[in-house]
């Protein structure tokens, strides 16, 4: 099996795994308890905490730890929106991961907030100067993704980041997609809170984390027992937090060699299918975007068929967010690009992992035209 579908998630580390072990077993206590085995779980989630921090250059007072990148999303938009006394304007992007938009919504029906959207380009990026016709004096916050999780498109969130500054807004990036291939620094990208989840970088699912400089008020999503300095409440994952910071670690350890292979990989298969299945267009910008994620649409193709065909061949692949999963509607991000609805339901996303080299990018292209090839004969 070759399985191109990354980008939707990961295999869980074994390192992971064994890291966690322990706080499922003998150390099982609750962190917020004042006994020995309590003491012991406690400590054990400063740790992780502050080996999230050590990635992400920040302190470990702003790590809040999650069930992942759909929280952490709405805890950075609902949180720092409502606690900030600035404006009822956000501004974000069509093309964001449906958490985003989804929180920017809650915002505008159950808040009275106005939700502006920065236009994108026909790759899917966000430029400064689309951020610039939008964001107003009353803007409270600017949530742009560092990368797209269906086309791969990187933005230049540092110089979207300015702008927003120098406007007085706060800035959020959704980095889910971005963590294990591209730097992550609060200070670097100039924002004010960045998303992670584990289970893109090799934890288990339902884990992950808000990043969020502790000197702003969050409006809590989860009230209760004041968990995480009162900014998520609920006893702790520990064995999960445990988890993601062992495998954030190692894909940032392994982060640039990994760019490096396996951006040249999926340059291999680019070229490839472009000789091999021509009528194949290719999404996202071909130049500033993520080393794995190749995407393509296929007009006059049923995008299902091909992905039954390619799974078939033993090539597991996805249309484009898991989250949308299931929905007949066509992609909200390729429609945002200027696709036409009847194209972007073709879509097929290849997402490498750190593990694929080029045999698997030749083997995956060789199935793909095989693919196109019958579903044309079906087609036709």
């Amino acid at each position: 099996m070759i399985f191109a579908d990354h980008a939707a998630t990961t295999p869980v580390r074994r390192e992971a795994l064994e890291a966690m072990w322990p706080y499922l077993t003998g150390a099982f206590g609750n962190p917020s308890s004042t006994h020995g085995v309590g003491d012991e779980a406690a400590r054990a989630l400063a740790d992780a905490r502050r080996r999230v921090a050590t990635v992400i250059g920040c302190r470990p007072g702003d790590v809040v730890f999650t069930s992942g990148g759909t929280e952490a999303d709405n805890l950075a938009i609902l949180g720092l929106a409502l606690a900030n006394p600035r404006g009822r304007h956000v501004v974000t992007s069509r093309v964001e991961h449906e958490a985003v938009l989804g929180a920017a919504d809650a915002l505008a029906r159950l808040h009275g907030f106005e939700v502006g959207f920065a236009e994108v380009d026909a790759f899917g990026a966000v430029r400064p100067e689309a951020l610039a016709r939008v964001i107003r004096p009353d803007t409270a916050l600017v949530s742009i993704q560092l990368a797209n999780n269906e086309v791969g498109t990187v933005n230049d969130v540092a110089a979207l980041a300015r702008i927003a500054r120098e406007a007085g807004a706060l800035v959020h990036t959704d980095a889910v997609q971005a963590a294990g291939w591209l730097p992550l620094s609060l200070d670097a990208l100039g924002v004010d809170a960045l998303s992670l989840a584990g289970h893109k970088v090799g934890a288990p699912k339902g884990t992950g984390a808000l990043v969020v400089r502790g000197r702003l008020p969050l409006e809590p999503v989860l009230h209760g027992g004041g968990q995480e300095r009162g900014r998520r409440s609920g006893t702790e994952n520990v064995a999960g937090a445990v988890a993601f910071a062992t495998a954030l670690e190692l894909a940032e350890a392994e982060r640039a060699d990994a760019a490096a292979r396996v951006g040249a990989a999926s340059a291999r298969f680019r070229d490839l299918v472009a000789t091999a299945v021509p009528g194949a267009v290719p999404t996202g910008d071909p130049d500033r975007r993520l080393p794995g994620t190749v995407a393509y649409v296929f007009p006059g193709l049923s995008g299902e068929a091909l992905l039954l065909e390619l799974e078939r061949r033993g090539v597991v692949v996805s249309s484009g967010s898991a989250c949308a999963a299931g929905s007949d509607d066509p992609s909200h991000v390729l429609t945002a690009m200027g696709f036409a609805p009847e194209v972007a339901q073709t879509a097929v996303r290849f997402s490498f992992g750190p593990g694929s080299d080029e045999a698997d990018a030749a083997a995956a292209a060789e199935h793909l035209a095989e693919a196109v090839s019958a579903v044309g004969r079906i087609v036709g």
